[in-house]
């Protein structure tokens, strides 16, 4: 059965998109530690990180880095932030979080809530 990021990747479940290209995809977190935290997939389906063929790992670093960048310019922060995790939906992803503090990049805490137009801003300042 495909992962919930897979049916994001055809279409069938509706995403807040950030950024893509024909083998990697960004999105807002419905579930964010902070604002602005998006989640940056391989197009292709694969359990773990550290499964990609190396050409895989690195195009996704390299799409990442773009995504981070621009980033810390929307959202004002000193850092982004990246954590592998990996443990809720079994498809390979890395989670960027724009912080401030240490605690901006705490998954143990409550997550946040936006709108769907707070959501749609924070796509708009990214693609702008």
């Amino acid at each position: 059965m495909a992962s919930i990021f897979s049916r994001i990747v055809s279409g069938e479940i509706p995403c807040y998109k950030v950024a893509e290209d024909e083998n990697y995809l960004a999105f807002l977190d419905i579930l964010p530690v902070a604002k602005g935290h998006i989640l940056v997939i391989p197009k292709r389906e694969e359990d773990k990180l550290w499964n990609l063929s190396d050409e895989e790992y690195l195009g996704l670093m390299l799409f990442a880095k773009r995504i981070a960048n621009k980033m810390e310019v929307v959202f004002d922060c000193k850092r982004v932030g990246m954590a592998v995790i990996g443990l809720e939906v079994p498809h390979a992803h890395i989670h960027l979080v724009p912080m401030s503090s240490l605690g901006d990049i705490d998954f143990t805490k409550e997550r946040l809530k936006f709108t769907p137009d707070e959501y749609q801003e924070m796509i708009n300042a990214m693609i702008h």
